[in-house]
């Protein structure tokens, strides 16, 4: 009655709390008081209480209270509504998690196919690299404040730096849409510090940045012309003291030309857009904080403030904090050197950077006399071609990366681009020469005249500076829809150009530029992964009709056939090879007109002499071939990992499985478009374990797959199933799969089985070149590096509580030889007592050893233990090397192709 009367009744705040009350009274009360803390709608609340209701029961054994769990399942809700109530600090706060104990639980929450979308899986991964780059500037701004500013007994320079960080943030917020890019975020903040140094008495700067404060800024020079056009919006300081900002850009190994550019572009922009710069004085505390607090709330993100008061819920773990800083220990007393310095995420990449600008030619964005000369020997001259390329390229590259990174960019895009340019002409340049070495021939007119070519090389070249500046990555798997608009293959969709193309000139492009570094080596592996596993296979790409034509002759073989698989992943196909020979020929005949294609042996496939009455063989791809030599290996080596993790008990279905997986990549094709390798491996290692009785659920296949690297939820949550629709990838196994390889996979389980299919020998990757230090396996002291080039001094190749040992060189003190013998007695002992206290446990990871050998089941050789066989091939490889450089005919020192 009471209740009937009040509903009866205008108090319209009654009726609403008490229509609340009534709504929620289901469900816990500190539930829905967090909800009110929040601001969250009814609905919201309806639903984040139901997803916790799907979960608590496999969520009962996360650490903490169920408190946070309601904070994962509210933020869930809120992103996939796009509903804004709060932001990540204020959920934060509520749960008492600072941001990746929160990521962690959210991704926890995932327990089944349907649990996160893949636009909150999105949201987390955008978070999370947001934080890392906030992260990285907030400790890096830190360190530089301390070597700008005086301590004083009143905490002055407390309150300057805190307005500097804020109105950081504010810029950054402003003037970039990529707020994860590390690098050009550096660059912003130079220059915030920079307009704060100016702008301080010279009692609070220390020494170095009192000297660099130009005899511009004094006092008289800038009265007398604010007095003179008052009118002006802006002071009349200077826009940029060059001398202050070139000594921050020393004193921060960071390159002055660009950061002047990144002032006189974004810094002086976004001062125009705000009241900030209409007085010289420092800006006002409170004008800054009211409009990053617009800002911030109006993004629903993390409060970059709060990195400044060390607040907890911005604060990393433990093991972030080393992992970030991975400061090295300090040089042992007998160990000579300089010492190596921290690599922080920020010096590593300005270390990059820097880098990869001293090894470009100095000849600017033109090619070099050489290779004008290559040039001008064509039958038909490309030079004008590649200009008017570039040039239109540029443009289009330009106005793209701008769109892509925010307003007034595109000079950045023209930055990037120039050196993508230096590094396409030196690339260019070294792969003629080694053709000319192979083939004893200058004319190139063919190669150099394709178009094709020229644009797989600009594009990797492209690919490897924007890898450089950390605008490229591959967080999430490789997945397009990462944290950041520039990665692979952002760059083959600005260009124009497929897949299938550019992975020609991945291998020849490494092999031609020994400069790369390791990450950037292992960031072009990871691009050709990508294009096997899925972009290759994407309806339009001219894959599929190379696999057409294959296919189309009844006398025709597999692309690659299965005896080739137990043989090392050894060709020699350069990208000229693959360009101008799509087809394999038939004879080692050259055609004239061809004079940079590589004369060829027959293979086993192509016999010199057929019967009469026989049609001719059409000869295969080149670069089809090679492809489906890498897919196969990739393909077992992915099958493998995942058996690892949820077969090792039945050890006998691994070959089984790969049977039924490669015979679909190789008669099924089709199965590929717009699919992702992974979602047929899946599909296969269920469907075998379903006809052998093996009690295997897709849930569990899952689970495991998401612990293996370079994956993405998105594979088997989001899979095609007929045009337009995606589903499951239990959807897609009952519906696409199984119908299409139902006979297949029933004679698996019959009385006389198929064949088994080869197991590919995987070899060691053919990217990972020894440029840098190389670990033997079984060693945790032990690294082997070549000297590739003068200017890598021993401090940087190898860590300095190591041993270092150049080959060919001078060794150096005697008591190292005794010091070697140690470290190997006692690799020998610590390995037999590894041996006989426990089994070594499966690796998460697959690990090669340098002769391509597997160890990631705890497997070894018979004999001596890895460690001393590789001291023997050292000492053997050593003797050699010693006996060729003693030789001095040149034929001995030239290595073969």
């Amino acid at each position: 009655m009471l209740l009937l009367l009040l509903l009866l009744s205008n108090d319209l705040n009654v009726l609403l709390f008490l229509f609340s009350t009534f709504r929620h009274r289901e469900k816990h009360a500190e539930f829905v008081s967090l909800c009110k803390s929040l601001h969250v709608s009814d609905l919201v609340c309806d639903r984040a209480w139901t997803l916790w209701e799907s979960v608590r029961e496999s969520m009962d054994k996360v650490p903490g209270s169920q408190q946070r769990l309601w904070g994962a399942c509210l933020f869930v809700i809120i992103t996939d509504m796009d509903t804004g109530s709060f932001t990540v600090t204020q959920v934060l706060k509520a749960v008492s998690l600072n941001l990746k104990q929160f990521l962690a639980l959210v991704r926890q929450l995932d327990v089944n196919l349907d649990t996160i979308s893949m636009k909150v899986n999105s949201a987390l991964t955008r978070l999370e690299k947001k934080y890392d780059v906030m992260l990285a500037l907030y400790q890096r701004f830190e360190k530089t404040c301390k070597n700008i500013f005086v301590l004083t007994s009143d905490g002055r320079e407390r309150e300057t730096m805190r307005t500097c960080w804020t109105m950081f943030l504010l810029a950054k917020g402003r003037a970039l849409q990529m707020e994860d890019d590390l690098v050009i975020s550096f660059q912003l903040l130079l220059c915030t510090l920079e307009l704060f140094i100016k702008r301080c008495s010279s009692d609070q700067l220390q020494s170095l940045y009192q000297s660099a404060i130009s005899k511009v800024l004094s006092p008289p020079t800038r009265t007398s012309r604010r007095n003179q056009s008052k009118a002006k919006s802006r002071p009349s300081e200077p826009e940029v003291d060059a001398q202050l900002l070139e000594t921050l850009c020393k004193d921060n190994e960071c390159n002055f030309e660009e950061v002047k550019n990144v002032y006189q572009t974004s810094f002086l922009a976004f001062l125009d857009s705000t009241d900030l710069s209409r007085s010289i004085d420092f800006p006002q505390v409170n004008d800054v904080n009211q409009q990053y607090e617009e800002l911030y709330l109006k993004s629903r993100d993390i409060d970059g403030r709060l990195f400044f008061d060390g607040d907890e819920t911005v604060l990393p773990p433990k093991f972030e904090i080393s992992k970030v800083e991975r400061t090295p220990k300090k040089n042992q007393p007998e160990e000579d050197g300089p010492m190596i310095p921290p690599q922080t995420p920020i010096r590593a990449a300005m270390t990059s950077i820097r880098m990869l600008r001293g090894d470009l030619p100095s000849n600017g964005d033109q090619p070099s006399t050489t290779l004008t000369t290559y040039f001008k020997n064509c039958t038909v001259d490309p030079t004008q071609d590649v200009q008017k390329r570039l040039e239109t390229l540029g443009q289009v590259f330009s106005q793209k990366f701008g769109e892509a990174v925010g307003p007034h960019c595109v000079v950045y895009g023209r930055q990037r681009f120039a050196l993508g340019v230096r590094l396409y002409y030196k690339v260019m340049e070294a792969m003629l020469k080694s053709e000319e070495k192979r083939l004893s021939v200058q004319n190139f007119s063919k190669l150099l005249n394709d178009f094709t070519f020229h644009t797989s090389l600009l594009a990797c070249s492209l690919e490897v500076v924007m890898a450089t500046y950390e605008e490229s990555s591959f967080k999430n798997g490789g997945s397009d829809q990462t944290g950041t608009n520039l990665c692979f293959p952002w760059i083959l969709n600005v260009l124009n150009l497929s897949a299938f193309d550019f992975y020609k000139v991945i291998e020849s492009f490494i092999k031609a530029e020994p400069t790369l570094s390791k990450d950037i080596i292992k960031h072009l592996e990871t691009c050709e992964n990508l294009i096997m596993e899925r972009i290759a296979w994407r309806t339009g790409s001219p894959l599929f009709e190379l696999l057409k034509q294959e296919h189309a002759s009844a006398a025709a073989e597999p692309v690659e056939t299965p005896a080739s698989f137990s043989q090392p992943l050894q060709h020699s196909h350069t990208a000229a090879d693959l360009y101008l020979t799509p087809t394999r020929p038939a004879s080692r005949v050259l055609p004239p007109d061809s004079p940079a294609t590589p004369p060829q042996q027959p293979t086993a496939s192509q016999s010199t002499s057929q019967a009469p009455c026989q049609a001719p063989r059409q000869p295969k791809s080149n670069s089809l071939s090679l492809f489906y030599k890498k897919l196969y290996r990739l393909a077992y080596t992915r099958l493998k990992t995942l058996c690892s993790y949820l077969l090792s008990s039945h050890p006998e279905l691994e070959p089984i499985i790969w049977t039924l997986f490669q015979y679909t990549l190789q008669h099924e094709y089709e199965l590929m478009r717009d699919r992702h390798l992974d979602q047929l491996m899946m599909s296969a290692m269920y469907a075998i374990c379903k006809v052998k009785s093996v009690d295997l659920r897709f849930k569990s296949i899952v689970s495991a797959y998401k612990n293996m690297t370079n994956t993405n939820q998105e594979t088997f949550k989001n899979v095609l199933i007929i045009e337009g629709h995606y589903d499951s990838i239990i959807v897609f196994y009952n519906q696409v799969f199984m119908q299409k390889l139902k006979t297949n996979i029933l004679q698996h389980a019959s009385i006389r089985p198929p064949p088994l299919s080869p197991i590919p020998q995987i070899p060691r990757s053919p990217y990972k070149l020894p440029n840098s230090p190389l670990r033997v396996p079984g060693s945790n002291n032990i690294y082997i590096s070549p000297l590739r080039s003068s200017r890598m001094s021993p401090g940087i190749m190898t860590p300095r509580s190591r041993m270092l040992v150049s080959i060919g060189e001078s060794f150096g003190l005697g008591n190292r030889f005794q010091k070697i013998n140690q470290m190997v007695n006692s690799e020998r002992s610590h390995k037999r007592t590894m041996d006989q206290s426990a089994a070594i446990k499966p690796l998460k990871k697959l690990r090669f050893d340098v002769d391509g050998q597997d160890e990631a089941d705890g497997s070894k050789p018979g004999g001596d233990s890895t460690l001393i066989q590789k001291l023997t091939e050292m000492s053997s490889t050593w003797s050699r090397m010693h006996e060729q450089k003693m030789k001095e005919e040149p034929e001995t020192r030239d290595e073969p192709q």
